[in-house]
């Protein structure tokens, strides 16, 4: 009973995946193309330059990228080291609760260890 719960509930959160991408999409066919999927910080800043024309910054970018390609791969970088943290986070806490299932009193015993 417990594996087709697992398995419907796999199938719902995937349905749900494709069905918010799928929304996504059409709620964005009327726009045009080249803001069709721009960051927030480009969409904000086109705002404020459209509501108030004479707006100055109030400090500027310590680093700037070359180029989009540059900036791009900086981008992928920092989600790569973002996800290699969060992966290694949620296997240490996993093999913290599986050592904790095995062995509850959280003390390691010579003679269980010796008897494997």
């Amino acid at each position: 009973m417990s594996d087709k719960r697992s398995v419907a509930v796999t199938v719902t959160l995937l349905a749900a995946i494709v069905a918010i991408f799928g929304v996504s999409l059409w709620l964005n066919r009327g726009a045009p193309e080249e803001t069709s999927f721009v960051g927030t910080d480009s969409a904000a800043t086109a705002h404020i330059e459209t509501v108030e024309p004479d707006y100055t910054p109030w400090f500027a970018p310590v680093f700037s990228a070359g180029s989009a390609e540059i900036e791009s791969g900086l981008f992928a970088l920092q989600a790569a080291i973002g996800s290699g943290v969060l992966c290694f986070a949620v296997g240490a806490l996993w093999q913290r609760h599986r050592s904790s299932m095995t062995n509850p009193t959280g003390v390691a015993s010579r003679g269980a260890a010796a008897d494997e």
